[in-house]
């Protein structure tokens, strides 16, 4: 396929003035002329340069890769129709759609968005962060750096042991069985041939403690009502953990609070302060 420069150049400016910055969780301000976005704001969100978005939108710059443009029709909050558009105008066949995708709905986008004060993230099947609002990485440290298989807590659960770290110890082996039986329900639910099942046989190989936990055969192992945490900085926390579920991609947007008027709720607030003064720093080790 051809990349139709004049096309793409159309598509990325109309889609920028539609959008406006409430949209896309971005402040207003006061001076605003532009109608929409700023190229700037879309680069922002697209997490690419300026001046690279710029040349796209003139015509110009090297042809973009596919990860280039997945990152764009992502930061531009496009559907899936015109995520597959910008695709074939940037001379690329579009992903496949369906459970294994990256590309979160605009929908749960939006909601995801406008969760300024507590903590949020959106995952997938296998629990693979896609994306962590700023509580978020505050509470769980940076899950979207993680490459290959270990971009599963399942995965790095099983076998990394700094993983652990965060949750109560007590409660580790009620985890280790939801890993396990949510991994099971995920490998029937796509096959033999699905990046489940290899994660599957890479943890048989890799873990007693997973092959123990997986030959019991449980399915539909849960959570209590609270999840115990442990955090590095502000100490224990017992939140409860909202899920809504985008049937569609197979996504999930994770939501923790706690209890109004509890020492947790004290301490999520804290975090909220540590988290704002660490956002230059590296973030720790840790699991959802």
């Amino acid at each position: 396929m051809q990349i139709d420069r004049a096309g793409l150049a159309e598509f990325l400016r109309r889609r920028r003035e539609s959008l406006q910055p409430e949209d896309v969780g971005l402040p207003r301000g006061q001076r605003r002329r532009t109608s929409g976005l700023r190229r700037e704001e879309v680069a922002t969100l697209c997490h690419i340069s300026a001046d690279y978005y710029s040349r796209l939108e003139r015509e110009r710059g090297p042809h973009p890769s596919e990860q280039m443009i997945a990152s764009i029709a992502q930061g531009l909050h496009l559907s899936h129709d015109e995520r597959d558009h910008l695709f074939r105008l940037a001379g690329h066949n579009p992903p496949a759609r369906g459970a294994g995708g990256e590309h979160i709905s605009p929908g749960l986008l939006r909601i995801f968005d406008r969760l300024a004060d507590t903590p949020a993230e959106i995952v997938t099947e296998l629990g693979e962060t896609l994306r962590q609002n700023r509580l978020g990485v505050a509470l769980n440290g940076d899950l979207t750096r993680f490459t290959g298989p270990a971009r599963s807590i399942g995965y790095r659960w099983f076998t990394d042991p700094a993983c652990r770290a965060l949750y109560h110890p007590d409660d580790h082996p009620l985890h280790s069985r939801v890993f396990a039986s949510g991994l099971r329900r995920v490998v029937t639910l796509r096959g033999p041939r699905s990046w489940a099942a290899h994660l599957q046989s890479l943890l048989l190989e890799s873990s007693d403690e997973f092959r123990a936990v997986w030959h019991e055969h449980e399915i539909g192992v849960g959570y209590a009502h609270l999840k115990r945490f442990v955090h590095p900085q502000v100490g224990a926390l017992d939140l409860t953990c909202q899920a809504l579920l985008d049937p569609d991609q197979a996504h999930a947007l994770l939501v923790y609070t706690a209890v109004p008027g509890t020492e947790s709720y004290e301490k999520m607030e804290l975090l909220a302060v540590v988290g704002a003064q660490n956002l230059a720093a590296p973030a720790f080790d840790g699991g959802p």
